[in-house]
């Protein structure tokens, strides 16, 4: 698969979900181009260590990647980025559908009068 930069369309609606960086310590990554690396290896599907350098540190993008993932902030900017769509007419939400296939199955006991 292609993997295309994010627009500055596309970080204007990301960069405000992202935690503003710490004021102490060393200086931080660009996250603009952290989380293009992270898009990257997503999109491609190749492994973290095949990331282009232009990127960044491979561990920085893994780091972060986890880091927003435990904060919940990949679901708020999903979130957002549905409503957005939404609103623009981009998406309707009168008929969704779900795959079987990432519905859990019910494991255990069955229920026995």
């Amino acid at each position: 698969m292609i993997h295309k930069e994010m627009s500055d369309i596309r970080w204007n609606t990301i960069a405000p979900h992202l935690p503003k960086p710490a004021k102490t310590g060393r200086p931080g990554c660009n996250d603009r181009n952290t989380i293009n690396g992270i898009l990257f290896v997503l999109t491609t599907g190749c492994r973290r260590a095949d990331m282009p350098d232009r990127y960044g540190s491979k561990s920085t993008a893994h780091l972060r990647f986890s880091e927003l993932q435990q904060k919940g902030i990949w679901k708020r900017i999903l979130s957002s980025s549905i409503k957005s769509a939404h609103r623009q007419g981009k998406i309707n939400l009168q008929k969704i559908s779900v795959d079987s296939s990432s519905v859990a199955a019910k494991k255990g006991e069955e229920n026995r009068l």
